[in-house]
């Protein structure tokens, strides 16, 4: 198991002298519903829960608010779906910056805007329960306005420009953009912003880290548009360092109110019992911890062939994507050393067969795409991507392969006590001790621990207590599979049982 003096106490900074009582402590001093009219009303003692999501393969943060209503304040408010609301959700002692909070009030932050109601029943005579489903300003921008227009140049400075563009989202929020290493010409034919900003990250490269198709989403810090790589380096090739660890032990938990540890250093370090629950894990599911090799051979994750068909000279290339050679030159969760040799595929190398040296990677049809190219289009000499046109099939069976392996890959979901700076699309570091009962080392498992993306989190906040579940996603593995030498006399042993198909001639009719 990974060493505790390597665990971030970002958590338990002080910020106006606070600290929480327990792990799930949290500061909501205020629930504002704001009407048409500007009239407001705090639903804080009449709420019973709020769940807010995020995920990096939505566009726009989402959520809800359960009200039991004894005053019947939806009738007094006249609510009729352009209403907003207004809270401030903090853990307390973070260190209460603008992306270590929930903010969503008038003043500093910008309130959600609530878009339908639904369950409303009356419980008894007085009662009634109802839930108001909301989302933030640029969700409802997005189905008001269209993009017709064109831009040309680097991909995330047309980003930039439909994120403040007053005739499309107008957002106040800050976008955190990771820089192309692309550009082009580009025609949006009247979308959605949304839809618009997604198709340019399907074409986006990256300009320091390789990254192959490109995220935008909205978490409780801001805006994003960033490739996967992103996520998991710094400057396309520094580690980053987990925004928190979590650890799942069953059984005892320490009952002392303080544990000691040792820092980075080596230096002796008292823990908090607070600090270590916040490390812990209540629950831990795995979604898919094996991949489905069906599905992504089929899917084109492992093997690829792009047909690109040039429509300004009438000819065409072949590219075929094999995942193995393109594994080491993009960085992974636990894999980031992009030009060593690290063997933390998710899926090893050795022969599927058994009677030959082919692996998943080298059956280059398991799909095969067809695509136009059209240099000149725009009196540029470049592919779909802004790149060298024979560049167009390789790219785009990374960027299919790379979205396959995040979405199809090894997804796990933990649920945690509230931490209102953890966002999606952090890293964190999960140590999950090895179920093997007869391992005494207390041994980390050496697949499924290590470094993971956070890729969608519920926040669930009732009058107890804060609590969140994360969906967390890794795209290879913690410890290396053991190679085989497929020379060895096990295949040698294979190779040499029925080599050749069996034939047998049918005459007259068959019974069973």
């Amino acid at each position: 198991m990974a060493s505790r003096s390597t665990i971030n106490s970002y958590q338990l900074k002080k910020g106006k002298n606070e600290t929480p009582d327990y792990a799930g402590d949290y500061v909501l001093e205020r629930v504002v519903l704001i009407n048409h009219m500007q009239m407001k009303v705090d639903v804080k003692y009449i709420m019973q829960e709020l769940n807010i999501y995020e995920s990096i393969y939505k566009n726009a943060i989402t959520g809800s608010i359960v009200i039991a209503d004894e005053g019947n304040q939806i009738a007094r408010m006249s609510m009729n779906g352009l209403e907003r609301i207004a809270f401030h959700l903090r853990t307390p002692g973070v260190s209460y910056g603008r992306e270590d909070v929930v903010d969503a009030t008038e003043e500093t932050g910008e309130p959600f805007h609530i878009y339908k109601i639904t369950d409303r029943k009356q419980v008894n005579q007085g009662l009634t329960i109802y839930t108001l489903h909301f989302a933030s300003r640029e969700f409802m921008r997005n189905l008001r306005t269209k993009v017709s227009q064109a831009y040309d140049g680097k991909y995330d400075r047309a980003v930039i420009d439909i994120m403040k563009d007053k005739n499309y989202l107008d957002s106040r929020k800050k976008l955190h953009y990771e820089p192309t290493g692309n550009a082009n010409k580009i025609v949006i034919p009247n979308l959605n912003p949304f839809a618009a900003i997604n198709m340019i990250a399907k074409r986006s490269m990256a300009e320091k880290s390789n990254g192959a198709g490109y995220y935008f989403y909205e978490s409780t810090g801001g805006y994003y548009f960033r490739s996967w790589a992103s996520m998991i380096t710094s400057q396309g090739e520094f580690a980053r360092a987990p925004k928190q660890q979590f650890y799942y032990q069953p059984g005892k938990m320490a009952s002392e109110n303080t544990t000691k540890t040792k820092d980075k250093q080596g230096n002796n370090r008292t823990q908090e019992k607070i600090e270590k629950e916040y490390q812990s894990v209540e629950s831990y599911e795995f979604v898919n911890n094996f991949h489905d090799v069906a599905s992504n051979t089929a899917l084109g994750t492992y093997g690829h062939r792009v047909i690109s068909h040039n429509l300004f000279d009438k000819s065409y290339d072949i590219a075929d994507y094999n995942f193995h050679s393109e594994y080491q030159t993009v960085p992974h969760t636990d894999s980031v050393e992009k030009y060593q040799n690290t063997g933390k595929f998710p899926i090893m190398n050795t022969p599927v067969d058994y009677d030959n040296s082919d692996n998943v990677s080298s059956y280059s049809e398991s799909r095969v795409s067809l695509q136009t190219t059209t240099p000149f289009l725009h009196d540029k000499d470049v592919g779909k991507y802004g790149l060298e046109p024979l560049q167009d099939g390789i790219k785009t069976g990374n960027v299919i392969s790379q979205g396959n392996q995040v979405e199809l890959g090894t997804t796990l979901l933990l649920t945690v006590k509230g931490q209102s700076y953890l966002q999606s699309g952090d890293l964190i570091e999960f140590n999950l001790r090895d179920v093997n009962k007869d391992d005494q080392e207390n041994k980390s498992d050496p697949r499924f621990s290590g470094n993971y993306i956070i890729t969608k989190i519920r926040h669930h906040v009732t009058g107890e207590e804060y609590t969140m579940v994360l969906e967390c996603a890794k795209d290879s593995v913690a410890t290396a599979y053991d190679t085989q030498n497929i020379n060895d006399e096990f295949f040698l042993g294979l190779r040499a049982s029925k080599s050749e198909l069996q034939l047998e001639e049918i005459d007259g009719d068959i019974y069973t």
